[in-house]
């Protein structure tokens, strides 16, 4: 069975380039048999809001001049086009809040104000020297063990600090970017601090994504995600090119059935033990 694909970008993201588009995500996922994709366009702040976390502990915001406030009235008029174009496709609408916990106001009040089918959370940026610092960056300014020590250390504040997300996006985002000259990624290297980002998670209840444009988890670090309690899995291509959509999904199924997920009560639902 081919599960949903949890996790899109659209020109709706500040991200994309012309390559990729709603109306051709839409007729990727037909072509390919993923029943149904969430549009989870990014929600990133450069500006902190009155009430956020992260400007009450006097943090400067990120520095990236590409981050643009996401258009909501226009992206959700542009899923409705959609769901009317592509009956035979479920369209989902959602987005990805970044660093959630840290501009919780923020993102809290766009969530709050609209009917979102999927909520995923991401931590692209930490904070350092007083300032947030997007994850690449890091790899000039420690080694590689270190950046992912203070990524995870991060992320479980991220996990502990915000219910606002159903699914957290790309568990180990800074893997993407482990330098080939520190020789093979192990995830058995940190499997302490992955199990702690994995325990936090599966005491809220939420669900764990297989994000398939990373590097692809391994069935021990789902086996992890049983250990400490996890009971869901979700896919996602992380698409920002149309022709990502249900990317290595077959690879991402085949590691999901060995640590024992199964599909759930339908398929557009979560894979679940």
């Amino acid at each position: 069975m081919v599960p949903a694909d949890n996790h899109v970008h659209s020109e709706w993201s500040y991200d994309t380039t012309n390559q990729a588009s709603m109306t051709g995500a839409c007729e990727r996922a037909l072509d390919v048999g993923v029943p149904a994709v969430a549009f989870t366009e990014h929600l990133d702040f450069t500006r902190w809001g009155a009430s956020d976390p992260g400007g009450a502990a006097g943090l400067e915001p990120r520095r990236n001049t590409r981050i643009r406030p996401l258009d909501v009235p226009g992206y959700l008029a542009a899923v409705e086009e959609c769901r009317q174009r592509f009956p035979g496709l479920r369209i989902l609408s959602g987005v990805e809040a970044g660093e959630a916990h840290l501009f919780a106001a923020s993102a809290g009040a766009v969530v709050g104000g609209h009917r979102f089918d999927r909520i995923l959370g991401s931590l692209h940026a930490v904070p350092l020297r007083g300032r947030l610092v997007g994850l690449p960056a890091m790899y000039g300014m420690f080694g590689p063990d270190e950046v992912l020590r203070r990524y995870f250390a991060e992320l479980l504040r991220l996990v502990t600090g915000s219910d606002l997300f159903q699914v957290l996006a790309h568990l180990d985002f800074p893997r993407r970017y482990w330098p080939a000259s520190s020789g093979r990624y192990e995830e058995k290297e940190f499997e302490e601090e992955y199990r702690m980002v994995l325990r936090a998670l599966a005491q809220s209840g939420r669900v764990l994504e297989m994000n398939t444009k990373s590097p692809m988890v391994s069935v021990q670090l789902l086996g992890w995600w049983r250990d400490e309690g996890g009971r869901a899995v979700s896919f996602g291509s992380d698409s920002h090119q149309d022709w990502r959509i249900g990317d290595r999904f077959d690879i991402a199924v085949d590691i999901a059935e060995a640590a024992g997920f199964r599909p759930g009560r339908d398929r557009f639902d979560f894979w679940r033990r």
